[in-house]
Order: structure tokens, then C-alpha cells, then sequence
């Protein structure tokens, strides 16, 4: 069994767009990088964008995974 399958998997953080659209962006994008978390956005209740911290990006970087090349 590969380390990805067999590590204990935190459920990603969700917001709705409307909460991006009311003026909540801000403390919601400070809150991811603050601790390191990713989130996907719903809209009209589907998965639209995940975002991530630029650290934890930057760390994939490192492990030799490029997001962009997929």
C-alpha cells in the first residue's frame, strides 16, 4: 500500500462563493495561510477552485510535484 492511501485523511475545508461574494475573502484566504490548510470553493454546490497556502505550494515544489503539470 502506497504512504498516500495509508495516511489518515482530514476532510478538505469547503466555502460556499457567496461567502467570497459577501466581503468574506480576506479573513477566509488569511485563515488558510495562517494554518496551512486547503479549501475548495462550491458553486451553485459544486467543487469550483481549491485553494491552498503559497508554503504548502511551495512544498510540493520541493517534493517535485508541479500542480501545473497536470
Amino acid at each position: 500500500m502506497s504512504d498516500l492511501k495509508s495516511k489518515d485523511k482530514t476532510p478538505m475545508e469547503q466555502h460556499k462563493i457567496g461567502e467570497f461574494l459577501q466581503g468574506q475573502s480576506s479573513r477566509i484566504l488569511t485563515s488558510l495561510a495562517e494554518h496551512d490548510r486547503i479549501s475548495y470553493v462550491l458553486k451553485y454546490g459544486k467543487p469550483f477552485v481549491v485553494v491552498m497556502s503559497y508554503e504548502r505550494y511551495e512544498r510540493l515544489l520541493q517534493a517535485g510535484i508541479d500542480i501545473n503539470d497536470y
